[in-house]
C-alpha cells in the first residue's frame, strides 16, 4: 500500500512519505468566523477530513496531527461586530460575534459527519509566536518597518511566487493592489499593522509604540509551527528573537484560491524566518465550487450557508441532510471543480436511502458499519490522491452485490468514509422521521405503514387513515404529517428503548432461557421480536457447539 499525493508546489502526483512515522503532521487553513460557513468552506473540510480518516488508518489515530484553525481576528470580524452589535463595546462585540459564529461552525460540520481536528487554534491565543515572526523577519532583513507597520520584502526571497509558479516581475505586472506610500514594493505585504481604539490592538513587535494587529498571512504561519513543528534534516539553525528551531510540516491543505496570496505568503514568512527549504512538503488544495453553474455570490443570489441546506428549504424546496452533502462533495475528485445543484443533491438522496435500507435489513452489515474499515480495494483507491469517484464505484458494486462479504465490505467502507453513522440510519428512510427515543429498527419495520397512511391521506380516505393511526398507537406511536413525512414519535419514551441494545439484550435473554430448557419463556420472547419486526435465525457454532443468533428486519 502507497499513498500518493498530488502536491501543487512541485504539480505533480508524489509519494507520501512522512518526517516522522510516527506523528504524521497536516495544517488545513479553517474558518475566519464573522459570518455562517458557506457551502465552498465546507468542501475542504470534507476533503481533508477523508486525508485525516485516511492517515488515521495508515499510521495509526495516534500517530497522526491535524491542525485546523480558527481566525478569530480580522477586519471582516472587526467591521461584523459593529454592524452586530453597535450597542456593545468594540472589545465586547467582537468577542461575542466570534464566539457566537464558531459555535455555528462547529455544529454545522458536525452534521456533516466530521471528525474533530486534534487541535483547533485560534489566532488570537497565538499573537506571542505571531510577534515573534516579525522579529525573527527583520532581524533577518526579510521585512522592515514602515508607519507603525511590519511589511514582508518580497523582494528579499528569490523564489517568492513558486507555489503560485508565477515569478516576481509577472505579479508585479498583473498586480491589483493599490501601492500603499509605506511599502517598498508593490508585492509586499503586512504582517503587523496599527489599530485604533475601537479595534482590536497588542503590544506591537520591532520597537513599534503603537499597539496593533496582525496581517492574515502571519496568524497561519504562527500557528502551523506552534503545533507542527520538527527540524527537517538539511536545516541550520537561526539565533533570531528566540526562535532557533526550524520549521516543516508534512502536509497543508486548503481551497484553490488561496494558493495565492495566502498561501505563497505563508510560506515566505516562514521559510525566511527559519531559513529551512519548504514550510510543508506536500501542498494539497481542493477545486472551486459553483452554484448550478455560476460562481458562487451574494449579489448573484445563490450564496448558500451549510447551515441554510441543512435547516431549510431555500436550496431545491427540501432540508438536506448531512449525509447527502457530505457524499455529494465526494463524487467528484477533490482536485476538479464542482458544480453544486439541487438535482445532484437529489440523486444523492435517494442513494443514500437506498444504503439506509439495505443497513437496516442486515444486523451483521450495521454492526461492521460500526467498525468502520476500508475494504483493501477502497483503501487503495483512497491512497491513490484520494480517488473518491472510484471508491464510490465500488461501494455500489458492493452495495448491488448478493456476496454477504460484499455487503459487510460495503458497510466499512461506509462507516469509514463518515456517510452513515449506525445511530442514524433511520433517518435516511424515505418519508418517515422520528423525534425521541424512536430507534432505527422501528422506523424501518413501520415504513410499508407509512406508505399505507400516506396513501390513505392522498385518497382522502379518513376511515384508512384512523385504522392505520390506531395501529401505530398499538405500537406505541403517535404520528403527524409533516412536509410530506410521516413523523413518528414514542406515546412513552419507556417503551420503546434505543435501537439495537433492546434487541441484542432480549436475544440475550432468549438464549439463556433455552439453557435453561425454559422454551416458554424463549417462545415468548421470540413473540415479542417478531412483532417488533425482527425476524431470528438460530445456528450452530461448529468449533463450540454453542447456539448462535443472528437477527435481521423482516420485509
Amino acid at each position: 500500500m502507497v499513498l500518493q499525493l498530488y502536491n501543487t508546489l512541485t504539480r505533480k502526483k508524489e509519494r507520501f512519505e512522512p518526517i516522522d512515522p510516527t506523528n504524521v503532521r497536516m495544517y488545513v487553513c479553517g474558518p475566519t468566523v464573522y459570518d455562517f460557513a458557506h457551502i465552498g468552506n465546507a468542501r475542504p473540510i470534507i476533503v481533508f477530513d477523508v486525508l485525516f480518516r485516511l492517515l488515521r488508518h495508515i499510521y495509526g489515530a495516534d500517530h497522526v496531527t491535524y491542525a485546523r484553525n480558527i481566525t478569530d481576528v480580522d477586519d471582516k470580524i472587526n467591521n461584523r461586530a459593529v454592524e452586530r452589535f453597535p450597542d456593545m463595546e468594540p472589545t465586547a462585540a467582537i468577542r461575542r460575534l466570534t464566539e457566537e459564529t464558531a459555535a455555528q461552525f462547529h455544529k454545522d460540520i458536525a452534521a456533516l459527519g466530521v471528525l474533530p481536528p486534534t487541535v483547533e487554534p485560534r489566532a488570537t491565543e497565538h499573537i506571542a509566536q505571531m510577534r515573534a515572526l516579525c522579529e525573527a523577519l527583520v532581524a533577518n532583513g526579510h521585512a522592515y518597518v514602515s508607519h507603525d507597520h511590519v511589511l514582508f520584502d518580497a523582494s528579499s526571497m528569490a523564489d517568492y511566487g513558486r507555489l503560485a509558479n508565477r515569478s516576481l516581475e509577472e505579479m508585479e505586472a498583473g498586480a491589483r493592489v493599490d501601492v500603499a506610500p509605506y511599502k517598498k514594493g508593490p508585492m509586499d505585504f503586512v504582517l503587523w499593522k496599527p489599530s485604533t481604539p475601537a479595534q482590536p490592538g497588542w503590544p506591537s513587535p520591532c520597537g513599534i509604540a503603537t499597539p496593533g494587529r496582525p496581517g492574515w498571512h502571519i496568524e497561519c504561519s504562527a500557528m502551523s509551527e506552534e503545533w507542527l513543528w520538527t527540524v527537517p534534516k538539511e536545516a541550520g539553525r537561526l539565533t533570531a528573537a528566540g526562535l532557533a528551531r526550524p520549521h516543516v510540516f508534512d502536509i497543508h491543505g486548503g481551497g484553490i484560491d488561496l494558493v495565492f496570496p495566502h498561501h505563497e505568503n505563508e510560506i515566505a514568512q516562514s521559510r525566511c524566518a527559519h531559513g529551512t527549504p519548504v514550510m510543508a512538503n506536500y501542498w494539497m488544495h481542493n477545486g472551486f465550487l459553483q452554484v448550478e453553474g455560476e460562481k458562487m455570490s451574494k449579489s448573484l443570489g445563490n450564496f448558500i450557508t451549510i447551515n441554510e441546506l441543512l435547516e431549510t428549504d431555500a436550496f431545491g424546496g427540501t432540508r438536506w441532510m448531512g449525509a447527502v452533502l457530505r457524499l455529494s462533495m465526494l463524487r467528484t475528485h477533490y482536485r476538479q471543480p464542482i458544480n453544486w445543484t439541487a438535482e445532484a443533491l437529489a440523486e444523492t438522496k435517494k442513494e443514500i436511502e437506498g444504503w439506509a435500507q439495505l443497513l437496516l435489513q442486515d444486523a451483521n452489515a450495521r454492526r461492521a458499519l460500526s467498525g468502520s474499515r476500508p475494504s483493501p480495494d477502497v483503501l487503495d483507491a483512497l491512497c491513490d490522491d484520494l480517488n473518491l469517484p472510484a471508491a464510490l464505484a465500488i461501494l455500489r458494486r458492493q452495495m448491488s452485490s448478493k456476496n454477504s462479504s460484499d455487503s459487510l465490505a460495503f458497510a466499512g467502507n461506509v462507516g469509514f468514509l463518515g456517510l452513515v453513522k449506525a445511530d442514524s440510519i433511520g433517518a435516511y428512510i424515505p418519508g418517515v422521521s422520528a423525534e425521541g427515543r424512536v430507534s432505527n429498527t422501528v422506523l424501518f419495520s413501520n415504513a410499508k405503514r407509512v406508505e399505507d397512511l400516506k396513501v390513505a391521506i392522498a385518497n382522502g380516505d379518513i376511515e384508512a387513515q384512523s385504522h392505520i393511526v390506531g395501529q401505530f398507537q398499538q405500537s406505541n406511536l403517535s404520528v403527524r404529517i409533516e412536509g410530506g413525512s410521516v413523523v413518528l414519535r414514542p406515546l412513552s419514551d419507556s417503551a420503546l428503548d434505543s435501537s439495537d441494545d433492546r434487541i441484542g439484550k432480549l436475544i440475550s435473554a432468549r438464549l439463556e432461557a433455552r439453557k435453561r430448557k425454559d422454551f416458554k419463556e424463549s417462545d415468548r420472547i421470540r413473540d415479542e421480536l417478531a412483532a417488533m419486526g425482527i425476524q431470528l435465525k438460530d445456528s450452530k457454532n461448529k468449533a463450540t457447539g454453542e447456539i448462535e443468533t443472528t437477527w435481521e428486519v423482516k420485509r
